[in-house]
């Protein structure tokens, strides 16, 4: 995009003049890190072994017909993180990737 090999409307080409830069969001890197290190506490003070096996039974499901929200609902019971969740998932349907038509 950057090399005007794609364009974007607003982006690249087509922008307005002298347009105002809205102040974007700054997050502290420190912020991260707290997050992390209490994800890794999280997880470290709970039952792993009970989420391993309900994030197993919320894959093996996702190959299949089955209503998944039960299934959710067992593994965020059991503490998964909605990342794990979702990678549980994510590792059967795959991840959305939009496709450039030119």
């Amino acid at each position: 995009m950057e090399r005007g090999e794609q364009v974007v409307v607003g982006v690249n080409k087509f922008t307005i003049q002298n347009e105002a830069k809205p102040d974007l969001l700054r997050v502290d890197e420190a912020l991260g890190a707290r997050r992390r290190a209490q994800v890794a506490q999280y997880r470290s003070e709970r039952d792993n072994g009970a989420v391993r096996a309900k994030l197993e039974a919320l894959t093996a499901a996702s190959k299949g017909a089955a209503n998944l929200m039960p299934l959710i609902l067992d593994a965020v019971k059991a503490e998964a993180t909605v990342g794990e969740v979702c990678d549980a998932m994510r590792n059967v349907f795959g991840e959305y990737q939009e496709r450039l038509v030119l």
